[in-house]
């Protein structure tokens, strides 16, 4: 059986659970963190990155993305978590770029406020990386505008456009809530609380 080691308080590592839960793929999760726990983590993988996907034949695999192909190619099309139209996978991959975007600059600023010590912290770079967090919300919202996420290919119930905003939009609302009003963004925050009531959320609930 896979195994996918990671705390699930990583919005990378639960995207990744919720992603191969959608799919039906069973996975052992091992919840090390890379923080307090990186020389179990680190007997895994060297590299101590979350998420790190061990598969059945024993290959180690890191990021979420790279992870979720590998996922891909296991459940076969008829379960893809991406639109099958060309034109609505294109859409479906800017959403989950701008997410992922977003998710990074909400990361950097979880590190700089919890990691990095105080006297060591430069303002203007925290200000940088907030306002590219708020854009790659606000595109998110405009995309949103147009219309919702396209549907996938193997009739979950989301995809992987709208598994990787709800994710991201929790985890940002819950670390750095000071940094992510939630009146200019109505539309995601529907999308989350939508996604986060699905079984496959509530089976890897952000801890």
């Amino acid at each position: 059986m896979m195994q996918l080691v990671g705390m699930l308080d990583s919005p990378y590592v639960r995207r990744v659970a919720v992603g191969l839960e959608l799919l039906g793929l069973p996975f052992e999760s091992r919840p090390i963190s890379v923080f307090r726990q990186m020389d179990a983590f680190r007997a895994i993988n060297p590299v101590i990155k979350a998420p790190t996907l061990v598969t059945t034949e024993g290959v180690v695999l890191m990021d979420s993305s790279l992870i979720l192909d590998h996922a891909e190619s296991l459940a076969g099309p008829a379960r893809s978590l991406w639109p099958a139209a060309a034109a609505e996978r294109l859409r479906a991959l800017r959403l989950t770029g701008l997410a992922l975007a977003a998710c990074e600059k909400a990361v950097q600023i979880v590190y700089e406020q919890q990691v990095r010590p105080p006297e060591k912290r430069h303002q203007p770079w925290l200000d940088r990386v907030h306002a590219q967090m708020l854009a790659g919300f606000g595109a998110l919202e405009d995309e949103l505008r147009r219309g919702p996420p396209p549907q996938p290919a193997g009739g979950q119930p989301v995809g992987q456009a709208e598994l990787t905003l709800a994710v991201v939009w929790h985890f940002a609302r819950q670390l750095v809530p000071e940094h992510l009003p939630e009146a200019p963004f109505p539309l995601q925050r529907a999308a989350s609380e939508r996604a986060e009531a699905l079984p496959a959320f509530a089976a890897w609930p952000h801890a």
